[in-house]
């Protein structure tokens, strides 16, 4: 069936006009709800069925035209007065659904100094919001920094930085436990103990620590200095 067909046929179900003159009165309420149409388009009494007709009855025709950036419509009444209106062209599901650029911009000003643990928890305590939704955890924010190529300077793992310091001042415990002259063991316990301020994500994750000047002068241990091996005495000779 084509669209002309359906047009037909949905015009047959439309009442016709009544042909007969109306009273004073029965003139009167027509003309008291035409001025309260808001009321009796949103009243609950009023079906879908009969809000199409209200439709058919005031419109004539309607012309989309697609812009650059929007949608013109224009509406010819059955006065024949027409009414141009102009709104917004619907985005693509995977532009709605892409982070804000404003949620970009954030991550890539805080992931110098920032792991994306605690950037995920600055950005829901503002507000913000993913592009598909919901809030943000630290492997959304890392799916951002890969998405857009942001270098994470707090990284959680001490591979990813080769000098042993992130770029909030935290050392790797394998950078401690070397210029404490202690073992990465040692730099563990320590953190447990509160000797050292240690900071560790998982359980059994890497521990990254404040070393302070303070720190290093109470806990550093003198560096062992290996003994020279004893040569073994040549046998006496007869």
């Amino acid at each position: 069936m084509t669209a002309v067909d359906q047009l037909e046929r949905d015009s047959t179900t439309v009442p016709p006009l009544a042909t007969s003159h109306v009273s004073e009165a029965e003139r009167q309420r027509l003309v008291d709800l035409a001025y309260d149409l808001p009321a009796v388009w949103q009243a609950d009494t009023t079906t879908h069925a009969e809000r199409k007709q209200v439709v058919r009855f005031l419109m004539k025709d309607v012309t989309l035209t697609q812009l650059e950036t929007t949608i013109r419509l224009e509406v010819r009444w059955q006065t024949h007065a027409c009414s141009p209106i102009e709104v917004a062209r619907p985005q693509h599901a995977a532009v709605m659904r892409r982070t804000g650029p404003e949620v970009v911009e954030r991550v890539r000003q805080w992931a110098p100094h920032s792991t994306d643990l605690d950037i995920a928890a600055r950005l829901n305590h503002e507000g913000s919001r993913r592009g598909q939704g919901g809030a943000f955890s630290a492997s959304k924010v890392e799916w951002i920094r890969s998405a857009y190529g942001i270098k994470s300077g707090c990284p959680l793992g001490p591979a990813a930085t080769p000098h042993g310091q992130r770029g909030d001042g935290r050392d790797s415990a394998q950078a401690a436990a070397a210029l404490l002259n202690v073992s990465v063991y040692t730099i563990a316990d320590w953190c447990k103990a509160g000797k050292l301020d240690g900071l560790q994500v998982a359980p059994r994750g890497p521990w990254w620590v404040i070393l302070t000047p303070e720190s290093i002068a109470a806990l550093r241990k003198p560096r062992r200095q290996d003994k020279p091996r004893r040569k073994p005495h040549a046998p006496a000779r007869n």
